[in-house]
Order: C-alpha cells, then sequence, then structure tokens
C-alpha cells in the first residue's frame, strides 16, 4: 500500500509510485560527489560541467533499440532549452516563460507544477527568446532563475514557493535565464543586459532565506581595480553579464564565470580595454572576491560573449599535472587555461575566426584586428557572426578519450556602425551597429557537431550541417553522444568516430541540452524539444528562413532500451 501522503499529490523520502526514492535532500556533499549519482542534480550534472555520465546501460552495440517511455508536451511556442533535471524518480523541467513541472522521472506521472506571472514590463528587456535554462537543486528546494530578474525557492516535493527575492527591478535592462548553481548553502545567479545598457553581475543569495551573501559587479566603478579601463560613466551601463551558469571547483573554492559583450556595442562609445567584459572571472566562492580574469576579446564591438559555462579537468601536459579551464568561446577560438592563475595554455580556432588574432600573453589580454572594428557609416565583413561559433551550447567531455564535443555554427557577417543616440535611456536597446549574418566562406553549411582532444585542441572528428548545430551535448560511458539539430533529428553518434549510431525525429528541432539518469538501475536519456533561441530570433535574411517551416512548440522525450 502507498503512503497516505502520495495519495495527496505529494513526495516523500519513500517512493510514491515504486522503485526507488521519490525525493532525498540534496545536500553539499551529494552534489560534491554528483559524478556518482545516479540522478542529474544540476545544470551539466557535475560542478566541473563535463555533461558526462559513466552509465553504459545504453552502449553503441544496443543504442539502435532505444524507444520513447513517455513524453509530456507543452504548448509555448518559444525555445526549451532547459535540462531536466533529475533526483531520485522526481525530475524538474522548466519550459519558456518560467514554467516549472515536476513528474516521476519513470511514468512521466505528473507532481505538481509552477506557473510565474511576469510583467510586461520585464519581457521589453528579454534578449533572444522568453527562454529558461533549468534549476539548482538543495535540501529540499529547487531554485529558479526568472525572466523578471526574481530567483525563486520552490519547495521541490510540493511546488509551494518558500521564497521570492527580487534582484533587479523589470523594465531596466536586467532579465534572468539561466539556472543557478548552489555551493554550500548559497544560490548563485547571473543577470542578462548586455543588449539593454545595464551594468552586470553576479550574486549569491542565503539558500535558506534569499538574504544576500555577496554581489560581484562584472564591470567595475572608478575606485575598484579596472575601473580605469571605463570612460567617465560608461561604466554604469557597460553589460559584461554573467548569463550563464558558472563552474565550481572544489578543491579551491573557486567559482569560474563567463562574462558578455560591453553596453553598447559601438566600441567608439566606451573606449579602452572594458573590464571584465568578454572574460572568464576566477571568483572565491564565500565572498565574491576576484581571484584573476581572462578577458578574450577587448573593446568587443563584435558580441563576441565568453558565457558559455567553462568546463574544468586535470590533465597532465609536459609531464606535470595541471588543473584547466576549456571553453570553446563565441569568437571562433578554443581555449585551455591553468585555472590556478588564468594563464593560457593554448588558444585554437575552430572555426573561421578573424577578427580575434591571438592572446599577448605579456599583457594578459587578447588582441584583435583593429580594422574590423566598424565605425560610424562603415561596414566590414567578419568571421564568426555575433551570435559566435559556440553560443552558450555545452562542449561535454569524454573523460577516458580526453575529447569534448563542441556544437559550432559556421557563420559571418557584415556589421556597420551607427550614430548613438543623444541621451541614453534605461532598459532600451544598446547596439548602435546594424548587422546582417552570412555564410563562411568554402563551408559545407552553417554548423558541426567537433570533437576536439581536450590535452592538445587537436581536431578529432567533424559531422557537419546544413543546419547551424544549436543544441549541448551529452557524453557517457557508453561511448556514445547525445546531441540534436534544429531539422528535428536527435542522435547519438560514436563517440570515437562521430559516425551517427540512432536518429530520432521529434516534434520541432533541438536547441537546449540532453541528460542521461538511472532508477533501479534502468538507463534512461532525457531531452527537452522546441525550437527558438537566439539564432531564428537574430538570423535575418540569411538564417530564418531555415526554420519558418519547424513546427513550435515543446515535447519532453523520455527513451531508455
Amino acid at each position: 500500500m502507498r503512503p497516505a501522503l502520495c495519495l495527496l499529490g505529494l513526495l516523500v523520502t519513500t517512493s510514491c509510485s515504486g522503485g526507488g526514492a521519490a525525493w532525498q535532500p540534496v545536500t553539499d556533499a551529494r552534489l560534491k560527489d554528483a559524478a556518482s549519482d545516479d540522478g542529474w542534480l544540476m545544470y551539466l550534472r557535475t560542478y566541473d560541467a563535463h555533461a558526462h555520465a559513466p552509465f553504459d546501460q545504453i552502449n553503441a552495440r544496443n543504442v539502435a533499440r532505444l524507444h520513447v517511455v513517455f513524453t509530456r508536451s507543452f504548448s509555448i511556442p518559444e525555445g526549451y532549452e532547459a535540462p531536466p533535471i533529475v533526483n531520485g524518480r522526481t525530475m524538474i523541467a522548466t519550459t519558456p516563460l518560467d514554467r516549472v513541472y515536476a513528474m516521476d522521472a519513470v511514468t512521466g506521472k505528473p507532481l505538481w507544477e509552477y506557473s510565474r506571472n511576469i510583467p510586461k514590463v520585464a519581457l521589453r528587456t528579454v534578449c533572444c527568446d522568453m527562454v529558461n535554462r533549468g534549476v539548482a537543486l538543495y535540501g529540499n528546494d529547487a531554485y529558479l532563475a526568472t525572466l523578471d530578474a526574481h530567483v525563486v525557492a520552490i519547495d521541490a516535493r510540493s511546488g509551494k514557493v518558500d521564497w521570492d527575492r527580487a534582484l533587479a527591478a523589470p523594465g531596466i535592462g536586467y532579465a534572468m535565464t539561466a539556472a543557478p548553481l548552489a555551493v554550500h548553502g548559497s544560490i548563485i545567479a547571473g543577470v542578462s543586459c548586455g543588449e539593454y545598457g545595464a551594468r552586470g553581475f553576479l550574486e549569491a543569495l542565503d539558500a535558506a532565506t534569499g538574504a544576500q551573501r555577496w554581489r560581484f559587479y562584472t564591470v567595475p566603478s572608478p575606485s575598484e581595480p579596472g575601473g580605469k579601463t571605463w570612460p567617465g560613466a560608461t561604466y554604469r551601463h557597460g553589460g559584461a553579464c554573467p548569463w550563464m551558469t558558472p563552474s565550481y571547483d572544489a578543491a579551491t573554492n573557486t567559482i569560474y564565470v563567463g562574462t558578455s559583450n560591453p553596453s553598447p556595442w559601438l566600441w567608439l562609445e566606451h573606449p579602452g580595454q572594458n573590464l571584465y567584459t568578454d572574460s572568464i572571472l576566477a571568483l572565491d566562492a564565500d565572498t565574491g572576491r576576484l581571484k584573476w580574469y581572462f578577458q578574450q576579446t577587448p573593446n568587443d564591438p563584435w558580441d563576441y560573449d565568453a558565457t558559455a559555462t567553462p568546463l574544468l579537468a586535470n590533465l597532465t601536459i609536459g609531464g606535470k599535472p595541471r588543473p584547466v579551464l576549456f571553453q570553446a568561446a563565441r569568437n571562433g577560438w578554443l581555449y585551455l587555461i591553468d585555472r590556478r592563475d588564468g594563464s593560457l595554455i593554448y588558444m585554437k580556432r575552430y572555426t573561421m575566426a578573424t577578427s580575434v588574432t591571438g592572446y599577448d600573453r605579456s599583457r594578459r589580454i587578447g588582441t584583435v584586428d583593429a580594422a574590423l572594428k566598424p565605425q560610424i557609416g562603415q561596414a566590414i565583413f567578419t568571421c564568426p557572426a555575433f551570435f559566435g561559433a559556440d553560443n552558450w551550447w555545452a562542449f561535454a567531455l569524454d573523460p577516458a578519450a580526453h575529447d569534448v564535443f563542441v556544437p559550432t555554427m559556421h557563420t559571418c557577417m557584415k556589421l556597420s556602425g551607427q550614430k548613438p543616440p543623444k541621451l541614453f535611456h534605461p532598459g532600451a536597446g544598446a547596439l548602435d551597429e546594424g548587422f546582417a549574418v552570412m555564410p563562411m566562406p568554402g563551408a559545407y553549411g552553417w554548423g558541426a557537431l567537433q570533437a576536439f582532444d581536450l590535452r592538445t585542441g587537436a581536431r578529432v572528428w567533424t559531422k557537419e550541417t546544413k543546419y547551424p548545430w544549436t543544441d549541448g551535448t551529452l557524453s557517457t560511458g557508453g561511448g556514445l553522444v547525445f546531441s540534436g539539430t534544429p531539422d528535428r533529428k536527435f542522435y547519438a553518434l560514436d563517440s570515437r568516430t562521430g559516425r551517427p549510431l540512432w536518429t530520432f525525429v521529434a516534434h520541432s528541432g533541438f536547441v537546449g541540452q540532453p541528460v542521461t539518469y538511472r532508477v533501479d538501475g534502468k538507463q534512461y536519456v532525457a531531452v527537452q524539444n522546441g525550437y527558438g533561441g537566439v539564432t531564428p530570433f537574430w538570423g535575418g535574411k540569411k538564417v530564418a528562413p531555415m526554420f519558418r517551416r519547424i513546427p513550435l512548440g515543446g515535447t519532453l522525450y523520455v527513451f531508455s532500451l
């Protein structure tokens, strides 16, 4: 007989639907050891952001037998970018417009849902579709960052709101789309703001109460280190928004987070280095104190955010062990960095990259081609386009082979400077540049999935596509890589060769993050499907028409053998 609370639709620590526990509190110890958990407890499964699970029940020999276990459909016609988060038998998925659904991870049985009433004024300053990228788990709560710049703690057993805290007022340039990160009783979340003239920040909140523990502004004031890289009062609306989920090194208690472009796009309005835009930052997790920064693209007029979640690993390089950080950056370069001090180990192009030319190790700053910085009334041609070679999609790691799998877009652009307005208006669009997306010369199509040796940056294999590759990747111990494409195809590929071993045609295109988990020893693969996001939203005449026949609306798919 099932517990009485199950009959009321409430989750308790005993199972409501048979099998393993429906909910167990998510502790610091469980998050630290998430690599050995059967679930998917955070955005990219582990603090080091490997998007990898060692499960091998589904493998290269049997993946062709993969089939749908259950689905759940949603009608919102926007991009579905969130990974389903799984703890025991409880799955929690978010959709566009900040709706949260909990269900049984084996049967799909609904448990509870949360729907946010977002003020219309807040939606005016959401850049690139009304998306959400998932929740963080801590204790018995699921934490949601919202489009109106709130963080909400929701009881993961019932759907009841425990607290709701505003980080910024609506309509002045801020939104939040990323999954927060839970670290030692703090919920860490960053803002989106690069196109609306706001000043970026990353904030840590007390998980129990929502009280602020610290806030780090990613654009320094004149009295702070780096403040002299901003002329006058431009720092007040300088961008540098940390709009993606950070990674975390428990051994050094360090948060690693990337920042966005300066605001506005037109570089002439804020001459100088513009710290800490287009940078990877290392911050003390307890205080928010800056340990080091690595700036990829100074004074950026091309919108080359460095925001994709950094991947952390420990490698042997030159016969010596080194803790490293990897990012496939929006500017078209692969970066491997020593995460102890932010020093560069290597950088290598992974698509055509013309504006960013290298890195000055002595000055610790990226180098650029000044001739490709657009003047007012002048157009330039450069690669990649503003939404980058990899925008934010996760690059999963195969830790055994040391291969990293990078979703790639082969795009270029024409870019021109425009005369800026006389007055600055908070929350107004802050570009002052015009753009048109163009195909990359010599490319087979608009995208590819590429594998690289993390140790050297050498390319291992490439799967080219006609469409941009706009889905995150999942690596498994079964020798597989899972990822999807805009033309509705969800693939399982051989991780060593890139050869497709299984293909599923879904309702819509893919623009999210697949996951895998186990319940009672059985492995499942789950992914949200529903196209949208930055590519069709801002793709223009060359790109947007490709997506017109792709059906909209979302579907959660769960597969198993």
